[in-house]
């Protein structure tokens, strides 16, 4: 089951900063299992991926962002996997044939593990900081960043520029 008739989307309250509690409590550490109480009193123990997804509600609405719940299979079809990835399903395809990302097929069509694609995702956003640290220090070890203010540069065209 993928985004869709389950799908619920939740704005954040009028007044995001009203979270702040919620996000202290959430944020301190500590040693108990955390733990939610029912309605009729009972104490329910969260799983650490329970309590993790409430969090990170929490925080996100407390910036004041929207979230949407989305219930997922753990078995996806290719145009499950690209949608949930950002690309096309060729892309996905290619990526799978490269061996990035493992994949069964026990008859026409390719599955993908959810756990599997997450961490391609991942290793893909872990990959594009690493990339993005390099060209930082690359810039500070060239002395890009110690140009005082008033001196002019050059601006090298967009690729839109070149044509």
């Amino acid at each position: 089951m993928t985004a869709g008739a389950n799908e619920r989307t939740v704005l954040p309250p009028a007044r995001p900063e009203s979270l702040s509690p919620w996000v202290a409590a959430l944020t301190r550490s500590g040693s108990e299992t955390a733990a939610l109480v029912a309605p009729d009193g009972t104490h329910l123990p969260l799983p650490p991926e329970i309590f993790d997804v409430l969090r990170d509600v929490v925080f996100a609405m407390s910036r004041g962002l929207a979230i949407t719940v989305a219930p997922q299979h753990t078995i996806l079809t290719t145009s499950e996997a690209a949608h949930l990835l950002g690309v096309s399903r060729p892309t996905l395809v290619r990526l799978l044939e490269a061996g990035e990302i493992p994949y069964e097929q026990p008859n026409r069509h390719r599955r993908v593990r959810l756990a599997d694609l997450l961490a391609y995702q991942d290793r893909s956003r872990r990959a594009r900081g690493a990339g993005l640290d390099e060209m930082v220090r690359d810039g500070e070890d060239s002395g890009l960043y110690d140009l005082p203010l008033d001196t002019p540069f050059e601006r090298l065209p967009a690729n839109d520029d070149l044509r």
